[in-house]
C-alpha cells in the first residue's frame, strides 16, 4: 500500500476513533464525583507522531492543522485543537533530533515507531509530544492559571491515557507500520 494512501486512512481511522468513540466518554481515574475532573484521552495525535521522518516540517504543520481543525469542526471548539496540533508539529523535528542515533536524511519514508526506534525512544518521543500538545490545548481549553493543581491532575490523567492508547496502537498494528532500518 502506498505510504499516502496509508497515512490517509490512518488519518481518516484517528479521526473517527477520536470523534465518535472518545470524545462521547467521561473518564474519571476515581469514582468521587467531585475529587477528580474529567478527562478525555486525545489518540487523534498520533498522526503526526506517525508521519514519516522524512517529511518535510512545512507540510507537517499543514496536516497538524488539517488534523486539528477537522477535529475543531466535529468539537465545536473553535481551532483549539488546530493550535495544539501545529504546536506539536512545529516541535516535532526538535524532539526526533537527539533521539533518533543517526541523521534524519538516512530514515527515508520510515516513520517513528516502536520497529524503526525501539519501546524507549518511541515512548519517550510520543511522551514530549503528546505533553506539549495537552499543556497547549488544555492552556487555551482552560484559559486560565488559578487551578494550577486542576490542570496539573486533567493534564497528567489525560497524557497518561494517551500514553496507553499509543502503546496499544503500537502493539496491535507493529507489523503493518514500518520495517526495521537496516545498514
Amino acid at each position: 500500500m502506498s505510504i499516502y494512501l496509508r497515512n490517509f486512512l490512518r488519518f481518516l481511522a484517528l479521526i473517527g476513533i477520536q470523534v465518535l468513540l472518545l470524545n462521547k466518554l467521561s473518564l474519571r481515574w476515581w469514582t468521587s464525583p467531585n475529587g477528580f475532573p474529567t478527562f478525555t484521552p486525545f489518540v487523534y495525535p498520533l498522526f503526526i507522531l506517525l508521519l514519516p521522518i522524512s517529511t518535510p516540517v512545512w507540510f507537517v504543520m499543514v496536516s497538524g492543522f488539517a488534523l486539528g481543525i477537522t477535529v475543531d469542526m466535529f468539537m465545536n471548539t473553535g481551532g483549539i485543537h488546530a493550535a495544539a496540533c501545529v504546536f506539536m508539529a512545529f516541535a516535532r523535528m526538535a524532539v526526533l533530533k537527539p533521539i533518533l542515533p543517526r541523521k534524519i536524511y538516512e530514515y527515508k519514508n520510515l516513520s517513528p515507531s516502536v520497529k524503526t526506534m525501539n519501546w524507549t525512544p518511541f515512548m519517550t518521543y510520543s511522551s514530549i509530544l503528546l505533553f506539549l500538545h495537552h499543556i497547549a490545548y488544555l492552556l487555551l481549553d482552560i484559559w486560565s492559571l488559578n487551578a494550577p493543581l486542576y490542570l496539573v491532575i486533567k493534564l497528567l490523567a489525560s497524557l497518561v491515557t494517551s500514553l496507553l492508547f499509543v502503546a496499544l496502537y503500537s502493539l496491535l498494528f507493529s507489523n503493518s507500520i514500518n520495517t526495521q532500518y537496516k545498514d
